[in-house]
C-alpha cells in the first residue's frame, strides 16, 4: 500500500521520544552543573503539555477579529443555531462542562434545545468544542457578543457518552461529523457564489487551500494523533514538524493574530499587530505529539484474518514498501510524486496546491478511526482503499485476500 492511503489537515506534542529528549536534555544539563533534575525536566515537560492542552481546546489566537467583526458569526448563533442545528452540522458539546442542572434539565425537557439562548449558554460554560464565546449581560440578558475558533473544533470529538454529540472530549480525533463549509456559509458576510462552494463540501471536508487560491478541492480533516516522531505531517508534508501546519492554520485558515510565510507557495499572510500565535507553538506541539493513536474497539476486526492480512501487507501486497516502521510510514525519509497516487481524482491534483507539490505516506496507526480515506475521502471503508490499490496496482489479491488485508488494517 504506497504512498496515499492518507489522512491529512488542520490541522495541527510529545510522547514517548519527546520525554527520552527532555530527559537526556535534562540529565545532559546536570552533568555540567546545573541543578535541573531529570524529574524536574519531566515535571517541567508535563505543564508544557497542560499548556498545550488548554491552548489546543480554547486559544483563538485571536480569530474573532475574522469569525466576528468579518464573518459576524455571533450573529448568526444569536439567532438561528440551536443546540439542536449545532449537533446537525457536527458540533460537539463537552458533557464534563456541564453542571448538574444543565445535564438534569436536559434530561427532563425543562432545557429549550430548540432555542438559540441555550446554546448562547452552552457557550457560556465553555461547553461547545472549539467554539469560544464572549458572553455578556446586555439589558439583563446574556448576550454573545464575540465568538472565535479553537483547533478543538475540526480535531476534537466526543465519545457520545451523555447523548449523539455529547460526551467526553476525545482530543486529536478528526471530527467527521464536522461541516465546515456549511458551517462558513452560513456568514451574512458571504456572497452566493462562495457559498455554494462551501456547501459542496459536506460532513468531515475543508478545504484549507481555498481561501489562499480559490480553488475548490476539498481534503478530509485529518487526525492530530499518533504524530510523534513524523516529520511529515500533513498530507503534503509541508513542513518539517506540526508546528509549521499549526501556524499556517491558526494564521491563514482561522484568522489568528499573527504571521504565517512560505516562499514556496508562494504565500505571506500577517494579521493584527500583535503576535499571538508564535509563543503558543511549542505548547501546542507538546500536547498534539502526547496524543496516541486509539487502539481499535474490542471486537472490532478478525484476528483470525487480520493475522492472514498481516502478511498479505508485508508480503504480495507490498504495502510496507511506503508504510514502513513503526508508524507505518516512510514520511521522515521521502515523499511522493503525484503519479504514485492512487487516490487523486482532483484536477488540479491537489499536492500541486501546496509547498512541496507532493505527498507523504500516511501513518496507519488508528486507521480503523477515520474514515472515509485517502486525502479526499474517495474511499469510504478500508475494503474500499484495499482494493483501489488492488485494482490500480494490479495486486491481483482474491477477495478473500482483500478482506483479510482490510482486518489487518482495522487491528492498527
Amino acid at each position: 500500500m504506497l504512498a496515499n492511503a492518507p489522512s491529512f489537515r488542520t490541522s495541527l506534542l510529545i510522547g514517548a521520544l519527546g520525554g527520552a529528549v527532555a530527559l537526556a536534555a535534562a540529565c545532559g544539563a546536570s552533568s555540567h552543573g546545573s541543578n535541573m533534575t531529570a524529574q524536574d525536566a519531566m515535571a517541567q515537560q508535563a505543564a508544557l503539555v497542560e499548556q498545550g492542552k488548554q491552548i489546543f481546546r480554547f486559544d483563538t489566537f485571536g480569530d474573532e477579529r475574522q469569525w466576528t467583526d468579518v464573518l459576524r458569526m455571533h450573529e448568526v448563533i444569536s439567532a438561528a443555531v440551536d443546540p439542536v442545528t449545532a449537533l446537525s452540522v457536527g458540533l460537539k458539546v463537552d458533557s464534563e462542562a456541564l453542571p448538574q442542572s444543565v445535564v438534569n434539565g436536559i434530561q427532563d425537557g425543562s432545557i429549550d434545545l430548540n432555542s438559540p439562548a441555550t446554546t448562547v449558554a452552552l457557550l457560556k460554560l465553555d461547553a461547545v468544542v472549539g467554539v469560544k464565546g464572549t458572553v455578556e449581560t446586555v439589558n439583563g440578558q446574556d448576550t454573545l457578543t464575540r465568538v472565535g475558533t479553537t483547533c478543538a473544533l475540526c480535531h476534537s470529538t466526543v465519545d457520545n457518552s451523555f447523548a449523539p454529540g455529547i460526551g467526553k472530549r476525545l482530543d486529536g480525533w478528526p471530527n467527521r461529523d464536522l461541516n465546515p463549509g456549511a458551517i462558513i456559509a452560513l456568514s451574512p458576510a458571504i456572497g452566493a457564489a462562495k457559498k455554494a462552494v462551501y456547501n459542496s463540501w459536506g460532513k468531515g471536508k475543508y478545504d484549507p487551500r481555498f481561501n489562499v487560491d480559490g480553488i475548490n478541492g476539498p481534503v478530509v480533516i485529518p487526525p492530530a494523533y499518533g504524530l510523534n516522531g513524523i516529520n511529515s505531517t500533513t498530507f503534503t508534508g509541508d513542513g518539517s514538524d506540526v508546528a509549521y501546519w499549526n501556524r499556517y492554520v491558526a494564521v491563514v485558515q482561522m484568522g489568528g493574530q499573527g504571521s504565517f510565510t512560505d516562499s514556496r507557495l508562494p504565500l505571506s499572510v500577517t494579521n493584527g499587530t500583535v503576535d499571538l500565535v508564535s509563543s503558543k507553538l511549542p505548547a501546542l506541539q507538546a500536547y498534539q505529539l502526547s496524543l496516541n493513536a486509539p487502539a481499535p474497539p474490542p471486537g472490532s476486526f478478525d484476528v483470525t484474518a487480520a493475522a492472514r492480512g498481516k502478511e498479505i501487507f508485508e508480503g504480495v501486497g507490498n504495502c510496507v514498501r511506503c508504510h514502513s516502521g513503526e508508524s507505518f510510514t516512510d514520511a521522515n525519509t521521502r515523499l511522493h510524486v503525484v503519479s504514485e497516487s492512487v487516490a487523486d481524482q482532483n484536477t488540479p491534483p491537489y499536492a500541486s496546491r501546496s509547498a512541496t507539490k507532493l505527498y507523504r505516506t500516511t501513518p496507519l496507526k488508528g486507521v480503523w478511526q477515520h474514515a472515509p480515506y485517502f486525502h479526499n475521502g474517495s474511499a469510504p471503508t478500508l475494503e474500499a482503499v484495499v482494493q483501489t490499490y488492488n485494482s490500480k496496482q494490479f495486486l491481483g489479491l482474491t477477495p478473500a485476500q482483500v478482506n483479510d488485508l482490510a482486518q489487518y488494517l482495522k487491528s492498527l
